[in-house]
């Protein structure tokens, strides 16, 4: 199932896309936003995978929404104006649609990100499970150099960003693993109740970390940055615990 998020400032339009997305069965729509300040509280809420975005919003327009997110989901635009194609695929939109369109435009567009996706996820090098077979069992496994290993989620450390990879610190091992993973598939499948993404480079296990200053996590000997757009959410569950 692919999680998707309408945008549009236009009720109407709003309403008629949230009814197309509805009726593709891989669809799930997850939020139906006025703005991209709604769609920003959706994003920090859940999981997203896709985006249909309107071009022409008040106050930020789709383009510069989607070039502000770090890692965005897959986006597709809709507009009732055709010069904005080429930027739309600037910012790498998986398709365009034009105003008005009608379901079996939608369902297309929906098809080429479905099939983007799952080419993505394959080359990462993700071994595929269902993400609730991951939450049930705790662990996971990804291909690391030329083998196979599996990955106790309790007993991750923190994760970090290393452009198309990431590295896996987990207790116990000397090195960490690399697997060909992105970021974005990582937060995904760690338990958001004790990991968190603290800078644009680092998720970390909070049932693990040692001891927290203004601006660093500590592990040991090891010092995490906190992300200035991540601190918040951070101060908010030491908050919730401190005593």
């Amino acid at each position: 199932m692919i999680r998707c998020i309408a945008i549009d400032d236009e009720p109407l339009a709003l309403a008629q896309i949230s009814s197309y997305i509805n009726k593709v069965p891989y669809l799930e729509l997850v939020g139906r936003c006025r703005d991209a300040a709604e769609a920003l509280k959706v994003l920090r809420q859940t999981q997203v995978d896709l985006m249909f975005v309107d071009i022409n919003m008040p106050d930020l327009n789709g383009l510069d929404f989607v070039r502000s997110i770090e890692e965005p989901p897959k986006v597709i635009f809709t507009t009732a104006y055709s010069h904005y194609a080429v930027d739309g695929y600037k910012v790498q939109a998986v398709d365009y649609l034009l105003k008005p369109f009608g379901l079996s435009d939608l369902e297309a567009a929906a098809e080429r990100a479905r099939q983007r996706i799952e080419s993505e996820t394959s080359a990462y090098g993700f071994v595929p499970q269902p993400t609730s077979a991951i939450e049930q069992d705790g662990y996971f496994y990804v291909k690391n150099d030329y083998r196979i290993v599996r990955i106790v989620i309790d007993d991750i450390r923190y994760v970090e960003s290393m452009g198309e990879y990431v590295r896996i610190f987990v207790e116990g091992q000397d090195r960490p693993f690399m697997p060909l993973l992105s970021m974005k598939r990582i937060e995904e499948i760690l338990p958001s109740d004790h990991f968190m993404r603290v800078h644009r480079s680092y998720i970390v296990n909070l049932r693990r970390v040692t001891d927290i200053t203004r601006q660093r996590i500590i592990f040991g000997e090891v010092q995490i940055p906190i992300g200035d757009s991540y601190k918040q959410a951070l101060l908010d569950h030491i908050n919730a615990r401190l005593l």
